[in-house]
């Protein structure tokens, strides 16, 4: 995994030096990331030193360190002078940030952070439903159209269909035009596709979800702010159901 640092001499050899760069930064990160979120690595304890964990990963010191960087800015980690990097309390963790969702979804996910990401979105997403529906223009209903064909063309079981999946519910936050609430996009985003990819891990998912999603969209670009705030309300509610049930089976 280390790579020889050369001096680069042409724009290409620049180009290829930084994306590798990122790729080593991104593993480091996702491998430390995945630990520290399961557990592995607890809060409190402190990371060994930098030369040690970039030997043992087979990675450049500073890969590592723009690694540390990443999970710094995501509230995992903490480095001081002297005392090191610790791991810090799960309080400080930024559990919104798509990649720390990714991460907990990454081996058998805690039952309690499902269910708090179920709760956030029984609390935003229809609400901001019924905002959709109060000010969505064309554009958003062309949004809402196209994710509901890609979802029905290609299905939840498929990474297409999962894509469109997420294109609806940013769709659905892009109609509110509530600048606050589109920030929760990638968040809500990460949260619906990892708890879809969770339900059907093991067997296809207990049911089909599309109606559900077509029943938000069609009250929303009717502009029926009730319709639109039930509807997606109940969207949740059967997908928290159905994750619960894949939580129980043995």
């Amino acid at each position: 995994m280390r790579v020889k640092q050369e001096e680069p001499t042409e724009p290409g050899e620049q180009k290829r030096e930084r994306s590798t760069g990122r790729r080593l930064r991104g593993a480091v990160a996702h491998y430390l990331g995945r630990a520290i979120v399961s557990g592995a690595i607890a809060p409190g304890e402190r990371l060994t030193g930098e030369v040690a964990n970039a030997e043992a990963l087979d990675v450049s010191r500073s890969a590592y360190r723009e690694a540390l960087q990443v999970l710094a800015a995501k509230g995992l980690v903490e480095s001081r002078t002297k005392a090191g990097t610790r791991v810090l309390p799960r309080s400080r963790w930024n559990l919104l940030d798509p990649d720390i969702v990714a991460w907990a979804f990454s081996g058998e996910p805690d039952p309690g952070f499902i269910r708090d990401l179920f709760e956030l979105r029984a609390i935003v997403e229809p609400a901001a439903a019924r905002l959709a529906a109060q000010r969505r223009d064309k554009d958003d209903i062309a949004a809402l159209k196209a994710a509901l064909v890609g979802m029905r063309r290609h299905t939840l079981a498929t990474e297409a269909g999962r894509d469109a999946d997420r294109a609806f519910h940013d769709a659905l936050l892009q109609a509110t035009h509530n600048d606050a609430l589109i920030t929760l996009s990638a968040s809500i985003g990460a949260a619906v596709n990892w708890t879809t990819r969770f339900k059907q891990r093991t067997k296809a998912l207990p049911r089909d979800p599309v109606p559900d999603h077509a029943r938000v969209s069609d009250a929303v670009i009717a502009g029926d702010a009730d319709a639109a705030e039930a509807a997606m309300r109940a969207l949740v509610d059967l997908a928290f159901e159905d994750t619960r049930a894949v939580l129980a089976e043995p």
